[in-house]
């Protein structure tokens, strides 16, 4: 029975409308990357309007704009695809299980299916590195699809990827290049509805393939929110959110999506794990923790029950500015143990990401764009009066609030008092809004960047409040020492994010231009890692949110130990004696 169809369970009303939402009738028609880079064709970073920016990255990684030829974009054409290793009637099978559309085995839906958007990817992808793609893009309907699938996979001994949104940066959809059997990535882009909202008890049952603007428009239209909200929320999914064990940015209120999802369905060989969304269970280790960032390696998830939230009469973003970076912590430490303040985020960002940020801004064309730039020029000249370092050192922070209209003035007002309390100013509601609206959009300048040979990446953790500003001065220590010594130009910054009763997230943003193509990822490479390394020297997480994959390997045996290791080997070769099930993500073999 098709799942969009089934009935739900008792006291589970289903959403009063003409149907499920959609599906698309095909493969081709499920949105996706374009091949290149991150999102759509016509979406590019402009810096023409944005006057402080050119001088900024001249500054810090020596690029100069004004004298840049603009790069054409790159062509798929012009480098050499592997065919398909799939045989042709391993393929005919596959279209009598799922239909001729929604079986793709050429060269542009391959190469999008075989990376994600890691920098890593991404310069493989724009240099033609296609050593190893995968072999086939199947676009399942049903759950019942899914099964079939992978019975037809472990008969045929094929190795299957889940494929959510392709967002990753950890290489948690990329095939191992050592891998000589067919590989089939598995795309849930046609199982993408909200089946049922239970209003009485806040869950929704959501098919796994649904990005996040597909289900949030299903939900809002019914008065409700999930609330998760991650920088790739456009171009990712909810399966794929908990594959990898997601946050969003709005986490401080609705929790990471180990939070949200409350229950789950999960194709296996063997048939179909059903975890119930209960609100507490006492039944041996969680199944539900188990599958939440397995990455694939346990099956496939097709249906996600996650907690949803009515929407907020009022939603206020409100920045403020503190003289440094640790009155800045101290702040959002005394916010986030605040007992009558109950924010949808906090961030703060260090000196370095604040001068980028304000290096971001539109030249204003308006009235009133130009009189707040004036305001903005005697702001800081008051504040450099003051004593304080507006070149360099103030951070800035965004706090957003929501519910009633009293409840969100009650709740500005602490806040005001407690920045106020640790050397802090408030700027007011315009900064914020125009963060709200532009919180999805960095990673185009990425894409600017590598088109003009310069890297930029992130790399986050997560640690107590007690070590944060450590962990803050020893990764920038440890980032600046590793290009330093290879002779580099670059930039590091950071923002604090995700508060939690005894922490938080830090998540570092770096960029530099590499030396050569033939150095370019090897250099990367050092960089990446003496980030990471500084992670688990000064009790960090090894990521906060960005999932294991192949990338983050290397770390996985000191955040979790041998003996963590050991016992993920014993699950994964028991589950999946033939490796069969995106084998080598989060550990190897």
């Amino acid at each position: 029975m098709d799942r969009s169809t089934r009935t739900a369970p008792a006291g589970t009303p289903a959403i009063p409308s003409t149907g499920p939402w959609p599906a698309p009738a095909s493969g081709r028609e499920v949105k996706r990357h374009k091949w290149w880079g991150w999102g759509l064709d016509d979406v590019a970073f402009r810096w023409d309007n944005k006057p402080a920016f050119p001088p900024f990255a001249k500054d810090k990684i020596g690029l100069d704009l004004h004298e840049l030829e603009q790069r054409p974009e790159p062509e798929l054409s012009a480098y050499e695809v592997p065919a398909s290793r799939l045989g042709e009637q391993t393929r005919a099978r596959l279209v009598e299980l799922l239909g001729e559309d929604n079986v793709l085995v050429d060269d542009e839906m391959r190469v999008v299916h075989s990376f994600g958007r890691s920098v890593t990817d991404l310069f493989r992808v724009r240099t033609g590195d296609f050593e190893r793609i995968v072999d086939a893009v199947v676009y399942p309907r049903t759950e019942e699809d899914v099964q079939a699938i992978l019975r037809f996979v472990l008969d045929e001994d094929l190795v299957l990827i889940p494929f959510g949104g392709g967002s990753c940066i950890s290489g948690s959809v990329t095939p191992d290049v050592a891998e000589q059997r067919p590989v089939v990535t598995v795309n849930l882009g046609r199982m993408r509805a909200v089946l049922s909202i239970d209003e009485t008890s806040g869950l929704a049952r959501v098919e796994a393939g649904a990005y996040g603007p597909d289900l949030e428009d299903q939900l809002n239209a019914e008065g409700w929110t999930l609330g998760h909200f991650p920088d790739s929320f456009n171009y990712s999914t909810l399966g794929g959110w908990a594959a990898t064990r997601s946050t969003g940015m709005q986490s401080d209120k609705y929790g990471d999506i180990a939070d949200i999802v409350r229950g789950l369905r999960l194709a296996h060989p063997r048939g179909v794990l059903a975890v119930t969304a209960l609100p507490g269970q006492s039944d041996g280790p969680s199944m539900r923790e188990l599958v939440l960032g397995s990455e694939g390696r346990l099956g496939v998830i097709t249906e996600v029950t996650v907690q949803v939230h009515r929407l907020p009469a009022q939603r206020q973003v409100i920045a403020y500015m503190f003289p440094d970076w640790e009155h800045g912590i101290r702040g959002m430490h005394a916010i986030a143990r605040a007992t009558d303040v109950f924010p949808t985020f906090t961030r703060l960002s260090d000196g370095p990401e604040t001068a980028f940020s304000l290096s971001m801004v539109k030249e204003p064309t308006s009235t009133k764009g130009k009189v707040a730039g004036k305001v903005q020029d005697g702001l800081f000249a008051y504040l450099r009066r003051k004593g304080w370092n507006t070149d360099g050192d103030m951070c800035i922070a965004y706090v957003c609030f929501e519910g009633s209209k009293e409840s969100v003035s009650r709740q500005e007002s602490t806040v005001k008092g407690i920045v106020k309390r640790n050397g802090g100013i408030s700027l007011g509601a315009g900064p914020g809004a125009i963060y709200d609206q532009k919180k999805f959009d960095t990673p185009y300048l990425r894409d600017f960047l590598l088109s003009y040979d310069v890297f930029g990446d992130v790399s986050d953790t997560a640690a107590p409040w007690s070590r944060l500003n450590e962990m803050h001065t020893e990764v920038m220590a440890a980032g600046q020492k590793a290009l330093d010594d290879m002779g580099l130009t670059g930039f590091m910054f950071c923002h604090m994010s995700h508060s939690y009763h005894s922490g938080a997230c830090l998540y570092f943003t770096f960029a530099f231009p590499y030396s050569s193509k033939e150095r370019a990822l090897a250099e990367y490479t050092t960089l990446k890692h003496a980030v990471q390394q500084a992670f688990i020297d000064h009790g960090g997480t090894l990521s906060h949110h960005h999932a294991v994959g192949t990338e983050h390997q290397p770390w996985i045996e000191d955040d979790i130990t041998p003996v963590g290791v050991s016992i993920l080997h014993d699950v994964f070769s028991a589950s999946d004696p033939g490796r069969n099930l995106n084998p080598g993500k989060i550990i190897t073999p």
